[in-house]
């Protein structure tokens, strides 16, 4: 496995690449980092396919843009112009987690001509989300996202005490799930300056238009586009947002599966790595 970086959509993305194939793009979700994915990437190369897990906006070493725009247009785009710049002019295998997935919703239905098939996990599509939000559990699970609406406040919460915040995290998403070595990693991106506000930034442009890049208002409609691409939504038995997979395919006009793995919560790839890496294995490997 190398790293590798390039120049998409402004900004120089890093990126994790192993293998020779069809290509896999893996995207990380929040609080994490591209090495996510060290329990599929193996086997994924193993299988005979080319992987690139890259670190997303603002994620280091990938670039934090100065004064830049961190809406789910925006992290359309970056997929876009990446699949463009290291895809090797061909359509890709689209795999995300968190918002990995919440941005992997997005291209397929923006962009379905780049990507082959798509598995999306431990996020519901977006429009499924905002229907879930009249459930109070749901929008008790989501408390991070009126927290880091705050000015200043959740930056500083979230690198006290050793980063505690991220533990608590992990804890309450994936109970009984001990990845202290990787939480460790995770802490030292978070330690760079301004990863803290990058990250978060996510978040307030998801609830704050005015975060929103004005200039990609024709991707942000395209992002409610029916999805043709052909779907496998995954989700832990321990993560309440599972609930509303299947009821989600009505925004799926291509084939869409969905599958819960038992006893495990929101980081599923890493709690029960040999059967998320199976499905998605079986999934990709349909053609």
């Amino acid at each position: 496995m190398t790293y590798q970086t390039v120049c998409a959509n402004g900004i120089n993305f890093a990126f994790l690449e192993a293998g020779k194939g069809p290509t896999v793009l893996l995207l990380h979700g929040f609080p994490d980092i591209a090495e996510t994915w060290d329990y599929q990437i193996p086997e994924l190369v193993q299988a005979g396919f080319r992987v690139v897990a890259p670190y997303l906006r603002g994620y280091p070493p990938t670039e934090i843009p100065q004064a830049g725009y961190y809406d789910r247009a925006t992290l359309v785009l970056d997929i876009k112009e990446l699949i463009l710049a290291v895809g090797n002019g061909e359509p890709v295998f689209l795999v995300g987690q968190d918002w990995g997935a919440a941005i992997a919703y997005g291209v397929i239905a923006a962009f379905p001509e780049l990507i082959r098939r798509a598995v999306v996990m431990a996020i519901p599509h977006p429009a499924m989300i905002l229907q879930s939000l009249a459930n109070p559990e749901q929008v008790h699970r989501a408390f991070h996202w009126w927290f880091f609406q705050l000015p200043d406040l959740p930056e500083k919460s979230v690198a006290a005490n050793n980063f505690a915040f991220i533990d608590y995290l992990w804890k309450y998403w994936s109970p009984g799930h001990d990845d202290a070595d990787h939480i460790r990693q995770i802490k030292t991106m978070l330690s760079v300056p301004g990863v803290i506000s990058s990250t978060i930034g996510y978040y307030r442009a998801m609830l704050n238009p005015v975060n929103q890049d004005p200039a990609l208002a024709e991707i942000r409609k395209a992002l409610e586009n029916p999805i043709q691409v052909p779907t496998l939504a995954i989700c832990g038995s321990k993560d309440i947002r599972g609930e509303v997979l299947e009821a989600q395919s009505v925004f799926f006009k291509g084939e869409y599966q969905s599958a819960i793995i038992p006893d495990c919560g929101h980081f599923l790839h890493r709690e029960q790595p040999a059967q998320v890496t199976r499905l998605i294995l079986n999934w990709i490997s349909q053609t």
